[in-house]
């Protein structure tokens, strides 16, 4: 007889209301400059907390981009015959309300084909529910002058998220930016989180499709990616300091394969090329920017 998984229910559950409250935030544009304007808002929602279908939208999207992302990896790796856990949700008092999720693999991957397989299903599945969400979301939004928001919270474009809000919203002037719809919002989450996983560096789902493609080259391409990245910490945006920081404590390299002369096939290459492909138009040089650097993308 199968456990009942309490564990990842209740991560579930806790993330899923952590995402609520956050998505409930935005949405009524409340601004939290201290300590006690949290302890407002907390005691605002304890006292009505009816308020919190605001934050459905974000949530309900977010949770659904994380879900989906999960769960192909779950899905590929029982199907490649890889002992995996159902998901793990990670709540977290962020402006997105989580700091994602993941799975633990419990067995060794067997071949390249099985580790391409594992590390390209996720976020290819997450990909494409944020395309979706972005799409949804972008027809919902609206473009506003900057300078009336000087003080939201700002981010900036991926190459996918820039074309499609040209695609859906026209031109936007330079003094300008997107008042995100929530929906479009999760949705730029789920391209940043994509973004994230594909560098392809060490163990993340990046760093297996370049181990898959390149076998023992990949610690070699973890290094120079790591050094890029400080040096984009340094010159762009500080926050690759940290990320870089992550990664090399985590390791550059890749644990071994247990058959890995059996050579990766055809259609599994072109599964890991796209996924690179991928990870190029959704990763995004300066994620939370000063208004007025690049198109502004504004949380309304």
């Amino acid at each position: 007889m199968r456990r009942i998984p309490k564990i990842h229910i209740a991560l579930f559950v806790i993330t899923f209301l952590s995402t609520l409250v956050v998505g409930t935030w935005h949405a009524m544009n409340i601004q939290l400059k201290s300590f006690e304007d949290i302890i407002k808002f907390v005691n605002f929602l304890l006292a009505d907390p009816i308020k919190l279908y605001k934050g459905l939208p974000f949530s309900l999207t977010l949770m659904l981009i994380l879900l989906c992302h999960e769960l192909a990896h779950y899905i590929a790796s029982t199907k490649n015959g890889v002992e995996a856990t159902l998901p793990y949700f990670i709540p977290a008092p962020t402006v997105f309300g989580t700091l994602g999720a993941f799975i633990k693999m419990k067995s060794p991957i067997t071949t390249r084909n099985a580790l391409m397989d594992i590390g390209a299903s996720g976020p290819i599945a997450g990909f494409v529910m944020s395309v979706f969400a972005c799409a949804i979301g972008l027809s919902l939004s609206k473009v506003v002058p900057v300078a009336k928001v000087t003080d939201e919270i700002v981010f900036g474009p991926s190459l996918l998220f820039y074309g499609m809000a040209k695609l859906f919203l026209g031109s936007i002037p330079p003094d300008s930016g997107i008042a995100m719809n929530p929906i479009a919002f999760a949705g730029w989450i789920g391209f940043f989180v994509t973004s994230l996983n594909l560098i392809p560096v060490g163990q993340l789902d990046g760093g297996h499709i370049a181990y898959a493609l390149l076998g023992e080259r990949h610690g070699k391409i973890s290094k120079i990616l790591i050094g890029v990245l400080v040096v984009m910490g340094v010159l762009v945006y500080e926050g690759w300091i940290v990320w870089a920081v992550l990664l090399i404590m985590l390791g550059f390299r890749h644990p071994p394969i247990v058959y890995s002369d059996i050579p990766l096939d055809h259609k599994r290459k072109i599964v890991g090329w796209l996924a690179l492909a991928i990870f190029v138009v959704t990763f995004t040089p300066i994620p939370v920017m000063v208004t007025g650097l690049i198109v502004a993308i504004i949380i309304k």
